[in-house]
């Protein structure tokens, strides 16, 4: 499968109205048709337009699909103006696009379904799944005493409060039995959580792995004094994040919805194909950001996150039900919601294009999506992922 073969349906402006009579009659009916032309550009069926979107984060390696689709004029494809604003966390979002401020945004959609139970009156759901795994993590060190989940009892935690990872937290003790009461946690800022960790002032940090880990390299702590502890290997069968949209944006302009969703997987494909040529696009937009440092970042995303064995079978997007409803349930043991969501509250797949569109590129296709061999100095419980040797790693941060 080639990128061409994933070109959108081309959007047709406009059909060639055949009118038969003359005089009156006939310039009735050419303007009877201009007004309708004219109507349609703000109809709820109209394609096309300014769309307003937020990302979860400022632009580091892992934000590259969206912004090569930008950049490549994939969504002007669509007929669409779209305007991509960098983030201040996955939770931060989901408000921004309830109110309308944004018409999408990318967030949390365990944190949506939270929301979700304490604003019943708005219906803003989830349309596509940007990680599949979700890269949430508590992340420690050993040489501070944080290997494993129960070494955090007794030891002090630094997690933003509006840290997707950190949301997750009730779930995570739960499902590994720390007891709760024995960890300290400091609310800590994101610009400073990974010096904490680096700086021993903290003993563990919550925070998405591709961020922290590789912040935390980069600052110098050695390798094998970190402990990656990814949620989704302890206990919990969560999603990460998701794109959601606005209930009114949607019911207005279901059709735009669409549109930047078809070009939005189209950037994820390329993402894919050729990740050392997508980090250039969250470069142009950091120009203190070292190409290493989010190209590693990047890789990190797709080899554990985007293109994991679920999306090879089920394709770029979309979710398993069942799964979902588990999740769900997860989150209803340490939320009190009045009543538990099925997945089609939370998640609409009504907007993604059809399955031939959102598949994953061929393996031959993926160049850098390669672990290395396992390290037994490192304790991370995944293979890490393949950086351009000889090169230093500077600090960035989520």
């Amino acid at each position: 499968m080639t990128l061409s073969d994933l070109e959108p349906t081309p959007v047709h402006r406009g059909q060639c109205l055949r009118c038969e009579g003359g005089g009156a009659s006939r310039t009735a009916l050419l303007m009877a048709a201009l007004v309708a032309v004219l109507l349609s550009s703000s109809t709820v069926k109209a394609a096309g337009g300014a769309v307003r979107y937020i990302n979860d984060w400022k632009w580091e390696g892992q934000s590259a699909p969206l912004l090569l689709a930008l950049d490549e004029g994939y969504f002007a494809d669509e007929n669409l103006d779209v305007t991509l604003d960098p983030g201040t966390g996955s939770i931060d979002a989901i408000p921004k696009v309830a109110n309308g401020e944004y018409d999408l945004g990318s967030a949390d959609i365990n944190s949506l379904i939270t929301w979700r139970a304490a604003n019943p009156e708005v219906d803003l759901k989830a349309v596509y799944i940007i990680y599949n795994s979700p890269p949430f993590a508590v992340i420690g060190r050993p040489s501070l005493g944080v290997t494993g989940p129960h070494d955090l009892e007794g030891h002090v935690l630094g997690a933003p409060a509006n840290d997707g990872a950190f949301a997750q937290w009730p779930a995570f003790v739960r499902a590994n039995g720390i007891i709760a009461e024995r960890v300290t946690i400091e609310d800590v800022g994101f610009p400073v959580r990974e010096p904490l960790l680096a700086d021993g002032k903290v003993d563990a940090i919550t925070g998405f792995s591709f961020t922290s880990m590789v912040s935390l390299e980069a600052s110098g702590v050695p390798a094998e004094d970190l402990s990656l502890m990814l949620m989704s290997d302890f206990g919990l069968d969560l999603y990460g994040n998701a794109i959601i949209v606005n209930p009114s944006f949607a019911a207005e302009r279901p059709e735009d919805v669409k549109a930047f969703l078809r070009a939005a997987v189209r950037g994820f494909q390329q993402t894919i194909r050729n990740p050392a040529a997508a980090v250039q696009y969250p470069l142009k937009r950091t120009p203190d950001a070292e190409e290493a440092v989010e190209l590693k970042r990047l890789v990190m995303a797709i080899g554990h996150h985007i293109a994991t064995e679920e999306v090879s079978q089920i394709g770029l997007g979309d979710v398993v039900q069942p799964r979902l409803e588990k999740s769900i349930a997860q989150l209803a043991e340490m939320h009190e919601f009045a009543e538990i969501p099925v997945a089609t509250d939370v998640f609409d797949d009504s907007y993604l294009p059809e399955l031939g569109r959102r598949l994953l590129p061929s393996e031959e296709a993926q160049p850098l999506v390669t672990p290395l061999p396992p390290d037994p100095n490192v304790r991370p419980l995944e293979a890490d992922v393949v950086a351009p040797e000889g090169t230093e790693l500077a600090p960035a941060g989520q």
